[in-house]
């Protein structure tokens, strides 16, 4: 079926965030020393000044985010430029004006980004999990279903089976600050028999999909599930469903096993 999306333009773009536990660093911006007291002066919770909302917090080199979804990031400053070290590539910000209560940065937009600095001992309670938590069910799921065309009587197993391997995609928060959401992706095991022959029997990952599916969309989409939906005299029909976590975004390729046990795949319709 076809790719489904709906896009929303972020109000505003900043940081990207790390997914390891600790905060990588990179090398030094050149030979261009970085700023000790800007940093320093940095250190504490901030306030989006506009709705009164919690940005950030920032303890030593990193900056962390109130929503759990969102990996803390690795942050320089040079001159009046704030450095944000992501997972996969590094975004600088103006430093419009900086004091010991107030920050304020234009993000990618070019809009001027105004916080001050907290003194609610209550917010420091939003930063209790740092770590970015996955969203997607990390459940096994097994279905076992009999399927029958005329005199042709199929079982068919799948087991969705959740995986440690990562899938990072970007979003934004609500200040503008890009960052790295963390999830997993799945593997899906298909079996088929016909009586107590065994058709097929394959493990899918995403990557199997790549000849139907852009490249750059598969690098943040998760093998999301695996369902018949048909049977017919060319054999028995799966959808995978290949979707962009927190997005209406997906693609649908048909997975079908013939009576002879091939395999063959297509966008779905």
């Amino acid at each position: 079926m076809i790719l489904r999306t709906n896009n929303i333009l972020a109000l505003l773009c900043a940081a990207t965030a790390i997914v390891a536990c600790a905060p990588k660093t990179p090398k030094n911006e050149g030979k261009v020393e970085e700023d000790k007291v800007a940093k320093q002066m940095l250190q504490g919770i901030w306030i989006n000044a506009d709705d009164e909302s919690v940005a950030f917090k920032v303890k030593g080199d990193t900056i962390y985010y109130p929503d759990s979804t969102s990996s803390p990031a690795y942050f320089q400053i040079f001159r009046d430029t704030l450095v944000i070290h992501g997972a996969d590539d590094t975004v600088k910000y103006p430093i419009v004006k900086q004091a010991p209560h107030l920050f304020m940065f234009n993000n990618s937009n070019g809009e001027t980004v105004k916080l001050t600095l907290s003194e609610d001992a209550l917010d420091k309670f939003q930063f209790d999990n740092n770590k970015a938590q996955v969203l997607n069910q990390n459940q096994l799921i097994k279905k076992d279903t009999l399927v029958s065309y005329e005199d042709m009587r199929y079982r068919c197993y799948i087991q969705v089976n959740p995986t440690t391997y990562k899938v990072i995609k970007a979003t934004y928060n609500d200040e503008g600050v890009e960052v790295d959401n963390v999830y997993h992706d799945n593997i899906v095991n298909l079996t088929v028999y016909s009586g107590a022959n065994r058709l097929f029997s394959h493990d899918f990952r995403k990557n199997d999909f790549n000849k139907f599916v852009p490249q750059d969309f598969l690098m943040q989409a998760i093998l999301s599930d695996l369902t018949l939906y048909g049977v017919d005299k060319s054999g028995v029909h799966f959808n995978a469903l290949l979707a962009m976590p927190d997005s209406p975004s997906y693609y649908v390729v048909e997975v079908s096993v013939s009576p002879t046990g091939k395999l063959k795949m297509q966008l779905g319709k």
